[in-house]
Formats: C-alpha cells, structure tokens, sequence
C-alpha cells in the first residue's frame, strides 16, 4: 500500500473511533452523574475511561516483552469496564433523564454495589495504570536493529571473487592419496622363498605443493653461524713479534708497576701474548728488576 492509501486509512479509523468515542461519553456522562459526579467531573469521566484505553494501546505498539503484556491487560480491563458501563446505561432508562436516584445504577443491592465500586474506581486505576505505562514508555530502549543477513548464495560469492592474497591462509592443493601405495604387510608363517622373487614397488613420490602468487617465504633477518673449521684465509693477519720485541713492549707496559703486580696474567693483558712467552717475560722483567736494585745498594 502507497503512501496515500495509509493515509486515508488512518483517517477513516481516527473518525470511526471519534463517532465511537461520542456515543461512549453520552453514557458514561449519565453514569457519572448517577455516582455523585458534578456536571464539569461527569463531562471528564469518559475522557478517564475511554482516554486511558487509547493511552494503552499506544503502549502495546511500544512496549515488547513484560511491559508489552501489562499494557494489553489494561487495554482488556479498562475495554471490558466500559463495556459494562454502557450495557448498564441501556438497561436503566432513568439514567437517560437523570431520574435515578443518587448512587442507584441497579435494583439487586449486590449488583447495584459492584457497578458503583466499578464507576468509582476507574478513575483511580487511571491514575495508576497511566502514570505506569507512561513511565514504561520513556524508559523503553528500542533494541538495536541488526544489518540483514547475507544468503549463503551471496556468502559463498563472497568468497569465490576474493583474491589469492586477500585470504588469511594460503590453501594447498589436496594431496591424492590414491599416489603413494604401501607394499602390503606379509602374514606370519608365510615363506618368501615359495614366491619368486619380485622387483621392488616404486613409491611415486609426493606431489610438489606450488607456491601461490602473493606468498612469500619468510626470510630469517638474523645471520647465518659460521660451522666447521674456518679456513686460513679468513682469519686475521697479525705480524708476528720478535722475543725482543716483546720484551720492549712488556718493559714499557709495566715501567710504572710494582714488582707485585707484575705477573704472567698481567703482562698476557698488556701487550696480549701467550701464557707462555708472559711467564718468560714476567721472569725476565723481575730478574731485571732485582739486578738493578742490587746495583743500587
């Protein structure tokens, strides 16, 4: 249905229920003013009754779940006491004449006590029941309406256009595993010799998986180790010293030291030697050393 047509079926309802509400109010006007109502009280009374039973089905087109249920059983309560209401104002002619005397809306005194509770009480329980849903209403959260759902047609479209690189994991090609055949196991007891002898199965060998476009090997950014024996070549060239160097650089190296810190460890450090050529040089150096204090004495 267009625009238009729900327009004018809006309109058309609004008047149904306008015509509706009038012949409601004529009744329960009289049966206002029969309970003790003033004339300006028993003009409002329908607007308390019929008023609440509009208020609740708005309401029920908000509200879902718990709340939802309470508005429709005020919308049944409050709907089954006007009914009642204008079934007893067609029953009672005096009503229309306001004849009746005050506060008699039945001849049986139970009945006639049950009609004069309900026509009071409507408009406390309209109070209540209208303040309740209105509260309900402006507390209401809607629910968030979630995106449509693809179709598994659409899904699996999806899929199939998305490119090699565009996927998470590179998928292998299957691996048929109809090519490999494994000899068959011998029984116990069986004898080869009974059989003639025959050649071995060859196993085809597995298929080779390619590397698809987009994947690329991970490279380790950390240097390879040198293993084995390093050749003579790559190790560093350093000229080798004579003896007498050596003890040049050692006499130099530990001029200022005391004779207690002059050791074969010392002089390794020093002039970076072997353990053996610093002992040489440590002996050489305090023999020296002790020569020259005897000199000076």
């Amino acid at each position: 249905m267009n625009r238009k047509g729900k327009t004018l079926l809006v309109l058309a309802l609004v008047g149904v229920v306008g015509m509706a509400f009038r012949v409601s109010w004529n009744a329960l006007r009289d049966i206002a003013n029969a309970v003790g109502a003033d004339e300006r009280a028993a003009t409002l009374y329908p607007f308390v009754v019929d008023g609440l039973m509009a208020l609740a089905l708005v309401a029920t087109l908000v509200l879902v779940g718990d709340d939802r249920r309470f508005a429709l059983r005020v919308l049944g309560t409050y709907t089954v006491a006007s009914l009642v209401l204008n079934y007893v104002h067609g029953l009672v002619p005096e009503l229309h004449d306001q004849t009746v005397a005050w506060g008699r809306l039945a001849d049986w005194d139970l009945a006639n006590w049950v009609l004069v509770l309900l026509a009071t009480s409507l408009p406390v329980g309209s109070i209540y029941f209208g303040s309740d849903l209105v509260a309900k209403v402006l507390h209401h959260r809607p629910a968030p309406i979630d995106p449509p759902m693809m179709n598994a047609e659409e899904s699996t479209e999806t899929v199939v256009k998305r490119s090699t690189a565009d996927l998470p994991v590179s998928t292998p090609a299957p691996i048929n595993a109809s090519a490999m055949t494994l000899p068959r196991p011998v029984p116990v007891g069986f004898v080869k010799s009974a059989l003639p002898a025959k050649p071995p199965r060859s196993i085809a060998p597995a298929p080779v998986v390619p590397i698809e476009r987009g994947v690329v090997a991970a490279e380790s950014a950390r240097p390879r180790r040198a293993t084995g024996r390093v050749p003579d070549a790559a190790k560093p060239r350093q000229p080798k010293r004579t003896p007498e160097q050596l003890l040049a650089e050692a006499r130099a190296a530990t001029a200022a030291w005391p004779d207690a810190k002059v050791t074969g460890e010392g002089i390794r450090r020093a002039i970076r030697t072997s353990p053996a050529n610093a002992r040489v040089l440590r002996d050489t150096l305090l023999a020296e050393r002790a020569r020259m204090a005897g000199v000076a004495t």
